[in-house]
């Protein structure tokens, strides 16, 4: 399928493009985008959103786009907007010294609307650096949103959903519907919001290994995880479970943040 400008759409790079003005205001909102805010975009595309967002601040806007193809496409449409600058790369592969250099150090908010293949690593690279993000706001499939943004207890609950709760508030703001795409892809998608606020209380890397071990196999009891996990004892994995008041039979969707941080700090030797 072709775009404007014989434009030809690219599988291998996930690319569904957006056009109602409405919902790129709304996406603007939900980001809290303000006039003195600088904003990271992700996947420039045709550059409806880079231009949405340039109209809402006076700050940096730096977009980061793959397809090179684009780059006709995006000099003629962002060409009045001085405070645009597009760069053009794999965001994995862009070293975040570069990203940091290009917004003078200065903080800066995250705006995108991701390829659903490549949704969660670009997410973990993002809020693992230590970059001065104030917060990311992203278009996902609808589906991992889900378990994104699931409470503790539900089915959709998981190792995502706990770690992420580790570096701030994580929101779903709105669904959206996969008629609004260009071309249609075959899911409906959803807008999640992260303010970033890090749990400095705990070593956040090896929590999330503690996550990770305790959901290893999800119709296993915690204790049967750790002591796999962490090669122990049963008679040791319970004892300390029971120290917390985390019954051994327990799984690990049961557990909220708080507790997977305890976990951590009990396990700390073995992890």
């Amino acid at each position: 399928m072709k775009a404007n400008n014989d434009f030809q759409f690219k599988k291998k790079f996930g690319q569904n493009f957006l056009t109602d003005t409405n919902l790129l205001q709304a996406i603007c909102n939900d980001a809290g985008i303000t006039e003195v805010d600088n904003v990271l975009e992700i996947g420039a595309g045709a550059g409806a959103l880079t231009t949405q967002i340039a109209q809402n601040t006076k700050g940096k806007v730096l977009s980061v786009e793959i397809d090179t193809t684009l780059k006709p496409i995006l000099e003629n449409k962002l060409s009045k907007y001085k405070n645009v600058e597009v760069l053009f790369g794999d965001i994995l592969r862009i070293d975040v010294n570069v990203l940091r250099e290009k917004f003078d150090n200065q903080p800066f908010k995250v705006v995108a609307n991701l390829p659903y293949y490549i949704s969660t690593p670009i997410i973990f690279y993002l809020i693992e650096s230590d970059l001065p993000i104030k917060s990311i706001t992203v278009m996902l499939q609808k589906e991992l949103a889900e378990r994104i943004c699931a409470n503790v207890g539900t089915k959709d609950y998981g190792g995502i959903s706990v770690v992420l709760g580790l570096y701030g508030k994580v929101t779903k703001t709105r669904d959206v519907s996969r008629k609004l795409f260009t071309p249609q892809p075959n899911v409906d998608s959803s807008i999640i919001h992260i303010e970033i606020d890090k749990d400095l209380s705990c070593d956040i890397k090896k929590v999330s290994k503690m996550v990770k071990i305790c959901f290893a196999m999800r119709r296993k009891t915690l204790s049967n995880n750790l002591m796999q996990g962490l090669n122990l004892p049963r008679t040791e994995v319970d004892k300390i479970l029971q120290s917390i008041n985390i019954a051994p039979s327990a799984r690990a969707e049961t557990l909220e943040k708080e507790k997977y941080i305890m976990l951590t700090e009990k396990f700390i030797n073995q992890l």
